[in-house]
């Protein structure tokens, strides 16, 4: 938790109610840590990307399965720590990854700079980031009960560490669902959406875990292409954000059989793509099990 937060002093100001203002001073915030990581395939330069520090191999990991450039645990021979340019400072923000000898190099390395906003910057259209999809979500018989799916926002909340701290940072949750339980799975924090959801996704490759069949992936953001993209590549079948999808999102969900929900906020959700997956209450099942 401390390289994910740092302390800063400042100055608070506060109305009195007739329109002037006073400074509080000697008063300390917590803030959202965000540093710079660069990404090595087998010793070579591939991405810059800013984070929020923390589950870095996590991020790694995940990374490359949403650049198509690893698919499976077996992909992936070791990560590990690296010093930076000088070849002696160690500061915890370089990762060398080792791929398998039968795994490719990417043709093009991307040496592009990715802010926590945007994990896609740098590529040159919108064809470059379609990846292949190598699972086939349309044969997930998931069926999640709908108040179930309601309540995945305000679970994801509650576990939320480092938003407690900050209040500046997105959060992604894996739960399995098996008929009216859900189960959260993992969590991860940073300031970047997307990277939230390649810390999830390659803590599940690492784990062996991958395709994510009969998973909801809950982020707390909007739902952007790459999510919907990255969510199909894992094999992931539901995407619910508490925000609004794009429009590109809502067609690449549709197209590569990704339930897709948006303004997921408690009481009401709207259902983008896939609605065949949202079920009957989970409540109405329990009930019929103990008629």
């Amino acid at each position: 938790m401390t390289r994910m937060t740092q302390r800063r002093k400042i100055h608070r100001f506060h109305l009195d109610g007739s329109g002037s203002e006073y400074p509080v001073r000697h008063k300390e915030d917590v803030l959202a840590a965000e540093e710079p990581l660069e990404i090595r395939l087998n010793g070579r330069s591939f991405a810059v990307t800013m984070r929020t520090p923390g589950d870095d191999f996590d991020l790694v990991a995940g990374f490359l399965v949403s650049e198509g450039v690893i698919r499976r645990h077996a992909d992936l021979v070791s990560l590990r720590f690296c010093a930076g340019g000088n070849g002696e400072t160690q500061t915890f923000n370089v990762v060398d990854a080792q791929l398998a000898p039968d795994v490719p190099m990417p043709d093009t390395m991307r040496h592009v700079y990715t802010s926590s906003s945007c994990g896609i910057c740098g590529t040159e259209s919108i064809d470059a980031v379609r990846k292949a999809i190598h699972f086939h979500m349309a044969e997930d018989g998931l069926r999640v009960p709908v108040d179930i799916l309601a309540g995945l926002p305000d679970r994801l909340r509650a576990a939320q560490a480092v938003f407690d701290k900050t209040g500046g940072v997105h959060a992604a949750g894996l739960f399995r669902v098996d008929g009216p339980e859900a189960e959260l799975l993992c969590l991860r924090e940073d300031v970047g959406r997307h990277n939230a959801v390649d810390k999830v996704v390659g803590w599940a490759l690492r784990e062996g875990q991958l395709p994510l069949s009969g998973t909801v992936l809950q982020v707390s953001g909007r739902a952007s292409f790459e999510l919907v993209q990255k969510a199909a590549l894992a094999g992931i079948p539901v995407l619910s954000a508490v925000s609004a999808p794009s429009s590109l999102a809502a067609d690449l969900a549709a197209e590569t059989g990704v339930t897709l929900v948006g303004f997921s906020r408690g009481s009401s959700f709207n259902v983008y793509a896939g609605r065949e997956r949202v079920g009957r209450p989970a409540t109405a099942v329990r009930q019929e099990s103990f008629a």
